[in-house]
C-alpha cells in the first residue's frame, strides 16, 4: 500500500543550516578576497584542518570496494577500543595554488602544538620549495578543534614558526559551523575518505601508503609522513607570555583574523605585586557581624577553596581574553586568594559597594569586579548560604563601622 501510495525508504538529509552567524557571508566575502590578493601576489595561500581520528586494527569501516564474488574482507566483530589502542591523527595542509596535499600523521594527540608542527613539517619539506620567494603565508581554517581562535598554545607555536621560517603569517577562520567550505573539506579529504572505504587500517604503514595513493583528474597530488611525536594535553600559557607575542588583530573580527609578525616576542610585562593590606583592616571586614560566618569557619572557607581557584580564574580570563590589557588575570592579582573571597561575600551580603572595597584595598574597581564573578562561583560551588544585610551597601568607611557591634572611633581613626 505504502509503495502504491509513492513512499519509499529514505534517510534524512542534511539541509537545514539552522542559525548562522549575523557577519557569516559578509565574512566568507572577506576571506575569499584575502585568499585573492594573496594568489595574485604569488603569496602562500593553504587550507588546514584535522581529519577524523581513526583506530588501527582489523576493524569494520563503512563504504564498499571492488573485490572476487562471495569473498569480502574479514573483519572482527567487535571493535572495543583501550587506553593503548594504536590511533592515527591526520592533519592536512592543501596548498590552493599548486592543487597539492600533504598530510602529517599523529599517532598521540590533535593539541596546538601538533598542528603548528604539521604546518611546519610541510613547509620544510615541500612548501619552501614549492614557493622559494614567498614572504607571506595565508592559512585557512575552521573555528574548532586543535587551531580554535580561542586556543592559545596554536598561536604561541604559530607565532614561533613565523619567527623560525620569516613567514608573515595571517589566519583567517571560518565562522563556526561552516567548516565545509574550507577547501581541503572538498578537494583533499573526500578523496582520501573515498581511498579508505570499505577497508581496514590495520597499520601506520597502510595508512601513508594510501594517502600517498591519492589523485584525482584534476591533478591533486598528496603526500604523507609519520609523526610519532608526543604532544600532551592541557598545557597551558600563562597571560603575561601570551600579550607579548606579535600578534595583530584585524579590524574585521580580530577574533578570527589576525597576522602573526616574523618578530621575536615582546619582553613580558612584569607581574604586579601584591598590596600591602592593613591587618586592622582585615580583621574589621573579617567581622562575622559583615560576613555572616565566624572567621574560624571564614578561614576553613578559604583553605578549602584555594585549590579551585586557578582553574576558575584561568577559564574565565580565556573567555575574557580579547578584553583591554587592563584587566588582570586573577592569578596575578595585586589581591591575594584569602581577600578576593572575602570582597566576594561582601557583596553578596550587600556589606559595601564595589567602589568602597576597591578604595579599603587600594585596587581598581573594574580589577576587583572582574573577579567577584569567579568568587561567587566559589561560594556557589561549597554551597555557602549567603543572607544580605538589610538596608543599602555602605558607601563611605563610616558607613560600614556602623554594621559592627561596637564602634571603636580611635579604629576608624587609623584605618
Amino acid at each position: 500500500m505504502l509503495h502504491a501510495l509513492g513512499y519509499s525508504l529514505q534517510g534524512t538529509a542534511k539541509t537545514t543550516e539552522g542559525t548562522s552567524h549575523p557577519d557569516r557571508d559578509a565574512h566568507f566575502t572577506h576571506i575569499n578576497a584575502t585568499a585573492a590578493a594573496f594568489l595574485e601576489d604569488n603569496q602562500l595561500v593553504i587550507s588546514v584542518d584535522t581529519k577524523a581520528k581513526e583506530w588501527l586494527g582489523n576493524r569494520d569501516r563503512p563504504g564498499r570496494i571492488w573485490r572476487p564474488g562471495k569473498n569480502p574482507i574479514r573483519v572482527d566483530c567487535h571493535t572495543f577500543t583501550t587506553s593503548d589502542q594504536p590511533v592515527v591523527v591526520p592533519y592536512g595542509i592543501y596548498d590552493i595554488a599548486r592543487n597539492t596535499g600533504w598530510v602529517n600523521v599523529g599517532t598521540d594527540h590533535d593539541t596546538g602544538e601538533f598542528a603548528v608542527e604539521s604546518i611546519r613539517r610541510w613547509w620544510q619539506q615541500r612548501g619552501r620549495k614549492d614557493h622559494p620567494d614567498a614572504g607571506r603565508l595565508l592559512i585557512t581554517a575552521d573555528c574548532g578543534g586543535s587551531n580554535d581562535p580561542r586556543r592559545w598554545t596554536w598561536k604561541k607555536h604559530l607565532a614561533a614558526f613565523a619567527l623560525q621560517s620569516g613567514l608573515e603569517i595571517t589566519v583567517r577562520h571560518f565562522p563556526p559551523g561552516t567548516s565545509k567550505w574550507n577547501k581541503i573539506e572538498h578537494r583533499m579529504f573526500c578523496h582520501i575518505t573515498a581511498n579508505w572505504r570499505g577497508r581496514p587500517l590495520t597499520s601506520y604503514q597502510l595508512v601513508i601508503e594510501t594517502i600517498a595513493a591519492t589523485t584525482t583528474r584534476t591533478g591533486l597530488r598528496v603526500g604523507a609522513v609519520l609523526d610519532t611525536g608526543r604532544y600532551d594535553l592541557g598545557t597551558t600559557v600563562p597571560p603575561p607570555e601570551f600579550h607579548a607575542l606579535p600578534i595583530t588583530p584585524h579590524a574585521f573580527h580580530g577574533d578570527w583574523n589576525y597576522t602573526l609578525a616574523p618578530v621575536a616576542p615582546r619582553h613580558p610585562e612584569p607581574t604586579p605585586s601584591r598590596q600591602h593590606i592593613d591587618p586592622a583592616l582585615t580583621a574589621m571586614l573579617t567581622d562575622p557581624a559583615l560576613t555572616g560566618m565566624s572567621r574560624s569557619a571564614f578561614d576553613h572557607l578559604v583553605a578549602i577553596s584555594e585549590p579551585y581557584w586557578d582553574a576558575l580564574a584561568e577559564a574565565a580570563f580565556q573567555r575574557r581574553f580579547h578584553r583591554p590589557r587592563s584587566y588582570l588575570h586573577p592569578q596575578t592579582s595585586s589581591l591575594d586568594h584569602y581577600h578576593r573571597l572575602l570582597t566576594a561575600l561582601l557583596r553578596r551580603r550587600r556589606a559595601a559597594t564595589s567602589t568602597l572595597l576597591a578604595q579599603l584595598l587600594n585596587v581598581t574597581r573594574t580589577n576587583l569586579s572582574n573577579q567577584f564573578q569567579d568568587g561567587h562561583r566559589l561560594l556557589d560551588l561549597h554551597r555557602i548560604a549567603v543572607t544580605p544585610l538589610p538596608g543599602a551597601p555602605a558607601r563611605t568607611l563610616t558607613q560600614l563601622q556602623t554594621r559592627l557591634p561596637s564602634h571603636d572611633d580611635t579604629r576608624t581613626d587609623q584605618l
